[in-house]
């Protein structure tokens, strides 16, 4: 039984009708969805969409501006690309970090033909002056360029052809209320069920053409965090060691004994998060303790632990993040093999 109580073993069946894209004789061939058909999970954000696709394609018009936020992963780029393949326009793929000034902005915006989809990944790292040529173009299709400086400066206002903002964004916090405001459809995706996990698995696995039984489709779910991306990463991970040393057949003692030489445990913790959780426990005594301090530790950015290890631990209940800092939770100790004698410790 999972989490939510659904039984497990009745999603986790092989998937024989999983489509396979062209040109599967790739080895890398491509494991994303490419209608929302195809989509698994984030039911209620694929729902949401379909009826504003639905409409914006019966009006003959653009669909409103898009933000997509959660943690990395979970089919924000994915659901961008099905966004212009549903709307059968061309997309354009860019990034916060790419766009250095308002003249790289700027370029693209001018080139864009009607109905195309600009996504844009990592919004919250935008600098604020490309940031602000953003909003008369996501409002009035326009963007104000400035010729010359001081008593001289003269401005012309440039008209855009009506398009589609994607964003996404793993730290939505960070985005200015100005920008985040001129989204129409602001959607939060969410970490996968096991059951969700399991059809991606035997869809990927159908599309790589490799044999895997309910048991192993499980155990590479019940490992992958709640995201896809990690699902498929070490399904291809699985799949490796099933060929070289179990006749190619993933199942479920194949998939532990893989991730157990991937050091992925069977809650799904890597050895960062571990590392992560020890230096809590060990150095700072179980917490609190911020997060600066645990990153200098590590000697790892503290954007990464924000981004790719704290969501996990927080949603699995292995981590406490309060106003003065980071605390191991009890099961964290358990997990661990820790004795909760010293948490219990802590508490009196």
């Amino acid at each position: 039984m999972s989490a939510d109580g659904l039984d497990i073993t009745d999603v986790c069946k092989g998937d024989d009708d999983a489509v396979r894209p062209d040109g599967d004789e790739n080895v890398f061939c491509n494991l994303r969805p490419r209608t929302l058909a195809e989509y698994i999970g984030q039911t209620r954000v694929v729902e949401s969409l379909s009826i504003a696709l639905q409409a914006a394609r019966k009006r003959g018009e653009p669909l409103d501006h898009v933000l997509f936020h959660g943690p990395p992963g979970l089919g924000k780029t994915t659901l961008a690309h099905i966004i212009a393949a549903e709307m059968g326009s061309r997309i354009v793929h860019t990034s916060g970090p790419a766009l250095e000034k308002g003249g790289d902005l700027i370029s693209i915006l001018t080139h864009l033909e009607k109905g195309d989809v600009l996504f844009i990944d990592e919004m919250h790292r935008l600098p604020k002056v490309v940031e602000e040529f953003l909003y008369p173009a996501m409002e009035d299709f326009a963007v104000d360029i400035i010729f010359d400086r001081g008593m001289n400066a003269r401005s012309y206002r440039s008209r855009l052809e009506h398009f589609t903002l994607v964003g996404a964004t793993t730290r939505a916090g960070l985005l200015s209320a100005p920008l985040r405001e001129r989204f129409g459809i602001l959607r939060e995706m969410e970490f996968y069920q096991i059951d969700e996990l399991c059809r991606v698995v035997n869809r990927s696995a159908a599309i790589l053409q490799v044999p895997i039984d309910k048991g192993g489709a499980t155990e590479i779910a019940r490992r992958s965090r709640g995201t896809p991306r990690i699902a498929n990463r070490i399904l291809r991970r699985v799949r490796d060691f099933a060929q070289v040393q179990a006749q190619g057949v993933i199942t479920e003692s194949v998939a532990a004994d893989a991730l157990a030489l991937e050091g992925i445990d069977r809650q799904g913790l890597m050895n960062l998060d571990r590392k992560f959780l020890q230096t809590i426990i060990h150095f700072y005594k179980g917490g609190p303790v911020g997060l600066e301090a645990i990153a200098a530790t590590l000697q790892e950015e503290s954007e990464t632990l924000v981004d790719m290890v704290e969501p996990f631990l927080l949603k699995i209940g292995f981590l406490n993040r309060t106003s003065a800092g980071r605390k191991a939770t009890e099961r964290a100790y358990q997990h661990l093999g820790i004795e909760t004698a010293l948490f219990e410790k802590k508490l009196f």
